[in-house]
């Protein structure tokens, strides 16, 4: 299975990096491919990252890369089987990724949820909902699940901006250097993680809860998000692909889509090994039209487009 691919475009290539999953034991590993007007002209033979650590014993999952100051930034979640936590490997030429270390917090959910309900910005209590319905399933030792992480391709008022999630919304976090993302650093933002929800769920289609899909583009409006959202429905669960659109300031929202963007319609995207799912990882912007490349019922990777002035009209009417 190929699923969730990150891609980024140089020099009129399109470099797509996805998830492989092996059959055998449902082990997942990073591998990359090139495209060119939209088809496969050279795809590598061995992973780019694979399981190395025991924290990913069980797969290097569902990647997004951004450019920034010279330097790929590849991030991804890592899974031992237990807790999904995220990390991040760069390069300077997009052949060869050097990892780093995890750079979640490793608190587990009873702790974190202690922490976020000191928050002076309350948060709402599907928050704690979520804390209650993982530990009662995982234990008290489970972690605080993190997915769906990636930077902002520039610097927000000179320090990195992070995407992140703890369950049901999107938060952002800011910091000078990734070797300040220690557990007291985790712990002190936590306790105020009010002041830095991005967005939370607000529509029928996004019910249950709310990721970050496509790292953030750029635009004369702002930041333009692609982000999924997941509804608790009669069928399961069915991840909707959406927009939403930030501006200089990440944690205010000048337009929000009340529609998704695209939801699954084709039998591949209703039936696969997680039926109903269309997740949102990459884009390549050309020419003013923008190429959502997303996993589609975590089976197989497709491309949709729309011309980008179109979408961002739109969300400003909003």
């Amino acid at each position: 299975m190929v699923l969730n691919p990150a891609c980024i475009e140089k020099d009129g290539v399109t470099h797509l990096f996805y998830r492989a999953v092996r059959r055998v034991d449902m082990v997942s590993s990073i591998g990359c491919c090139r495209l060119e007007g939209g088809k496969v002209v050279a795809r590598l033979e061995r992973p780019i990252l694979f399981p190395e650590h025991r924290y990913e014993r069980m797969g290097v999952e569902d990647p997004r890369i951004i450019f920034l100051d010279g330097v790929y930034y590849l991030f991804y979640t890592v899974y031992d089987g237990k807790n999904a936590l995220f990390a991040y490997a760069t390069s300077t030429d997009l052949v060869h990724f050097e990892k780093h270390e995890v750079i979640s917090p490793r608190i587990p959910y009873i702790e974190a949820s202690n922490l976020f309900g000191c928050s002076t910005t309350k948060v709402r209590e599907n928050y704690f909902v979520f804390d209650s319905y993982i530990r009662d399933r995982q234990g008290n030792d489970m972690l605080l699940w993190e997915k769906d992480a990636f930077i902002f391709p520039k610097k927000i008022k000179n320090k990195f901006a992070l995407i992140h999630r703890v369950l049901p919304g999107i938060q952002v976090i800011y910091f000078n250097d990734f070797k300040d993302l220690t557990d007291d650093y985790w712990r002190a933002y936590l306790m105020n993680l009010g002041d830095y929800i991005v967005l939370d769920p607000e529509y029928r289609f996004e019910s249950r809860n709310i990721g970050g899909g496509c790292p953030p583009i750029e635009t004369k409006d702002g930041w333009l998000l692609i982000y999924h959202g997941v509804e608790d429905s009669r069928q399961g669960r069915i991840y909707h692909a959406a927009a939403l659109l930030d501006f200089h300031d990440p944690t205010k929202v000048i337009g929000r889509l009340k529609r998704p963007l695209f939801s699954p319609v084709e039998a591949w995207e209703k039936q696969g090994d997680v039926n109903n799912v269309v997740f949102p990882t990459g884009t390549v912007l050309k020419d003013g039209r923008l190429f959502i490349y997303y996993g589609a019922a975590d089976k197989r990777i497709a491309a949709k487009s729309l011309e980008i002035d179109e979408l961002l009209g739109e969300l400003k009417n909003q």
